[in-house]
């Protein structure tokens, strides 16, 4: 299927929410860096309170706006952030496989997420820092298993030399379009056959159209367009 350009004034169809949580270190801001602009900064610091950078793709020809947030993972700011996760369409939870204490928190992210998110809010648990093999505390099959227990997508991902990273995010944004887009069909009383997107992104075709360089400031009001 062949995309034309979008020209990125037009009309948003949807414009959906992604929190980025995990330990202060495992690389959120690197990983959305790198997804949004394609970098890498050697010399990032850890973010303080919280930023956003968004980017536009084109799922089955509606023009999408991915507005992913990186939230602080120290616990001085959590008072900060909890007030963030609401109207997230989806999260992405970080964890370092080179840190084992990052795994074991993995348990109290998703348990902030089920206190301030929808139900439906798809998650990903994501192993950064894949290119540390040499060092790995947290072996994929037991994080494999720990996904699956939780009900999770779950993929590894580098920052550092971009592996899995444009899977890992375009993995999530069609699991929300899925999600969404099945919503809008029964609310039309209209029967949804839409199957399961699965880390291969089978199913939806998706092309991005910018790599958008906007930081906004963390007072903004968000207003999320989906609906659950």
């Amino acid at each position: 299927m062949v995309y034309s350009q979008v020209d990125l004034d037009e009309d948003i169809d949807y414009m959906f929410k992604v929190v980025m949580i995990g330990d202060s270190g495992v690389g959120k801001s690197q990983l959305l860096n790198r997804f949004a602009k394609n970098e890498f900064n050697m010399n990032s610091k850890s973010t303080i309170g919280v930023e956003f950078l968004t980017k536009t793709v084109v799922m089955d020809h509606k023009v999408v706006k991915a507005q992913i947030w990186d939230t602080a993972g120290q616990e001085r700011y959590q008072a900060i952030t909890t007030a963030y996760y609401r109207g997230a369409a989806g999260a992405l939870v970080a964890y370092d496989i080179s840190r084992r204490s990052s795994f074991d928190h993995v348990g109290k992210w998703l348990e902030e997420l089920q206190i301030h998110t929808d139900k439906n809010t798809i998650i990903m648990l994501v192993g950064n820092k894949s290119d540390l093999s040499s060092s790995r505390e947290v072996p994929t099959e037991v994080a494999k298993d720990f996904a699956q227990q939780e009900g999770l997508f779950f993929i590894e991902t580098s920052a550092l030399d971009s592996n899995n990273v444009e899977s890992a995010f375009f993995s999530l944004l069609s699991q929300i379009y899925a999600n969404v887009s099945k919503k809008h069909i029964i609310a039309d009383g209209l029967k949804s056959n839409r199957d399961k997107v699965n880390l291969e992104l089978e199913g939806i075709k998706i092309k991005v159209q910018s790599q958008e360089r906007e930081y906004q400031k963390t007072t903004r009001k968000f207003n999320c367009c989906h609906v659950f």
